[in-house]
């Protein structure tokens, strides 16, 4: 939306407006913002009457959005906002979700927290939601503004009415913690790179039990250092597709990580 022009919108609702320096000065540069303190105007608008000054500042002065981006409440609402996806609750998401838009917030920044939200908080549970937030941010791209809020509202509710898992956040995180713990444990031979001669020489690749070469693709060996055979990283939830994966991985590797 281009500041100069974005109060053009108003033609569209019959309304003559006068305010233009006082609302980008209002909106410190912000487009969005702009469009949203312009359409908060309108709304309270009568045909006929001019939008001038007095009036815009008696329509902000008695909005009742308080949402500064840079300031903490800016961070409450987003706070809210994941925590409402998170304990599966659309109805707050959505509200929440709609405070970050009419407050004039970055939409691909809300759109980068829903893809962080999927992997975070639905993650296994339900895969297509970390495809389906990727996309969202895509089309957010491609579409602009004001249809990506659709987009968002279709993205928030879905992740918000997902199975949820966090299995692997903290997988990533032990996995972590046992390399700082345990340093750079050497590679097992038969999972090393055998591309040469020399690294055939000293037993690289050997004994490697190529999968697919297997009933089902699968042959049980070690994959892990010695040093830590048996640690359990990944935890399965019992929610969604992942317990549909953790059975089939129970299946395949019996009690061997059994934490």
């Amino acid at each position: 939306i281009d500041l100069a022009n974005a109060t053009e919108y108003a033609t569209q609702k019959d309304l003559k407006i006068t305010a233009h320096d006082f609302l980008i000065r209002q909106s410190m540069g912000d487009a969005r913002k702009l469009y949203n303190l312009v359409e908060l105007c309108f709304q309270q608008g009568q045909r006929g009457v001019p939008i001038d000054e007095v009036f815009a500042q008696n329509v902000l002065s008695n909005a009742q959005i308080r949402y500064d981006k840079g300031g903490d409440e800016h961070y409450n609402v987003i706070s809210a906002f994941i925590k409402s996806i998170r304990g599966s609750d659309p109805q707050a998401a959505v509200y929440y979700l709609a405070r970050m838009i009419e407050g004039g917030e970055d939409v691909k920044f809300i759109a980068r927290r829903l893809i962080i939200s999927a992997a975070e908080d639905v993650g296994l549970a339900n895969p297509n939601a970390l495809m389906l937030a990727n996309e969202t941010f895509s089309a957010v791209e491609r579409v602009g503004w004001p249809e990506s809020r659709i987009i968002l509202s279709q993205c928030t509710i879905y992740l918000a009415t997902s199975p949820k898992s966090n299995s692997a956040y903290t997988a990533i995180g032990k996995a972590q913690k046992l390399v700082q713990q345990t340093g750079n444990l050497e590679v097992p031979d038969h999972l090393k790179n055998a591309s040469s001669a020399l690294a055939k020489d000293l037993g690289h690749g050997k004994n490697y039990l190529y999968p697919h070469d297997h009933p089902g693709g699968f042959v049980p060996q070690e994959y892990l250092p010695k040093e830590i055979q048996g640690s359990v990283l990944w935890s399965p939830a019992s929610n969604g597709k992942e317990q549909q994966i953790s059975a089939q991985q129970k299946s395949m590797w019996k009690d061997k990580y059994e934490g």
